[in-house]
């Protein structure tokens, strides 16, 4: 079902944009950041339910920020996807690694971009993929 509220962490304005638009489009409700530190108070207040984080943000990386996500009680649960220019194995492998649920590249391929979201959204309370 559509209308979940969504997180989009980004600091480029055209990539946020881009992803506010495609969202919303899709029936989705979004809410933005373009730091890290400001997505950190909007999703402790509005408790999303879905966080799409840039890891390569001014100040705290979405890296470190995921960190400050899981390590409090009131954001720990919410999913996290990685959306990020890092395309590389390697850097996917770390990215996954610190705790992501999902990772997108920049740029978006849109219809995948919003099969991983459903994707995501639909997915059990208490994460994991399949057993």
């Amino acid at each position: 079902m559509a209308g979940e509220l969504i997180l989009i962490v980004e600091d480029n304005e055209k990539n946020r944009k881009l992803a506010r638009d495609v969202l919303q489009f899709t029936g989705y409700r979004t809410i933005e950041s373009d730091t890290a530190e400001e997505g950190l108070r909007l999703a402790q207040a509005e408790h999303p339910a879905l966080i799409l984080m840039d890891i390569q943000l001014p100040g705290m990386s979405g890296i470190e920020a995921l960190g400050r996500l899981r390590a409090d009680p009131r954001t720990a649960a919410i999913p996290v996807m990685a959306v990020t220019a890092s395309a590389m194995t390697h850097d996917r492998q770390k990215i996954m690694a610190a705790g992501f649920d999902g990772y997108q590249s920049k740029p978006i391929n849109v219809k995948e971009f919003v099969q991983a979201v459903r994707a995501l959204l639909d997915r059990p309370a208490g994460g994991g993929g399949p057993a």
